[in-house]
């Protein structure tokens, strides 16, 4: 492991590498665009100007909070994904996207319909129920496909963004992701995405997303353990939003 070499400095491993081109992305999407209305981390180079070294790279930390919990104001992590999006909409697509393999990307290809993955038959019922929620959602672009937990919060400066996890999708998806997020683990009103403006095609997708990444990541090891406690807040959460 190697030394921290500035203070104020996050470090993590770089556990999926993509070519040489591991890191990159969040490289190429803080320099590349205004931070109007968000902060992103700035990602730090090595002296011979790599994302990486020795398997390990480092961005500087961002003071603040993640917005969490049943009195969380949602809005806030919308209007930070909003600014960011608005500003990463002239980007072109990362060629690095293709080559992901873990189980975030193929839940991701599979809510879209590009490369199906096997559901457990008890688990078949709820997927199509969501699927038949499924509409168009607007042009795609770069975006941050993960903003739970990520959008954190300081007093007197604007949102701060981390963790940037790239896809190619339309920003509704990551407004979808979001309030799925937000009502099955934070403990939000079933009323949560008409306060917020969210399609409910958007929620549906975020909800199917995430069921299949929990499919994806847990049943090869633990079948039908692991993923239990994540079906009966999907359940619950679908009856209570009417998919």
């Amino acid at each position: 492991m190697p030394q921290d070499v500035l203070p104020d400095t996050f470090r993590f491993r770089a556990s999926r590498p993509v070519g040489g081109d591991t890191f990159s992305k969040p490289g190429i999407a803080a320099g590349g665009i205004d931070q109007d209305g968000f902060r992103l981390p700035t990602v730090l180079r090595t002296l011979d100007g790599a994302w990486v070294a020795d398997g390990w790279g480092a961005v500087t930390m961002i003071p603040g909070s993640p917005v969490t919990g049943s009195q969380a104001d949602w809005a806030i992590v919308l209007a930070a994904g909003r600014a960011l999006h608005d500003a990463t909409a002239h980007l072109p697509r990362p060629p690095f996207l293709e080559a992901r393999t873990d189980a975030w990307a193929r839940a991701d290809r599979a809510t879209w319909g590009s490369h199906p993955i096997d559901v457990p038959a008890d688990l078949s019922e709820l997927v199509s129920r969501l699927r038949e929620a499924f509409a168009p959602l607007g042009p795609d672009q770069l975006i941050h496909g993960d903003l739970t937990n990520n959008v954190l919060v300081a007093k007197g400066a604007s949102p701060g963004i981390i963790d940037f996890s790239p896809y190619w999708r339309s920003p509704q998806y990551a407004k979808g992701v979001v309030v799925a997020d937000a009502l099955c683990w934070h403990a939000a009103p079933p009323d949560l995405r008409l306060s917020l403006e969210v399609p409910l095609s958007a929620v549906a997708r975020g909800l199917h997303f995430r069921l299949l990444t929990s499919i994806e990541m847990n049943t090869r090891s633990e079948p039908a353990i692991r993923i239990r406690e994540d079906l009966n807040r999907y359940q619950l959460v679908m009856d209570a939003i009417g998919l």
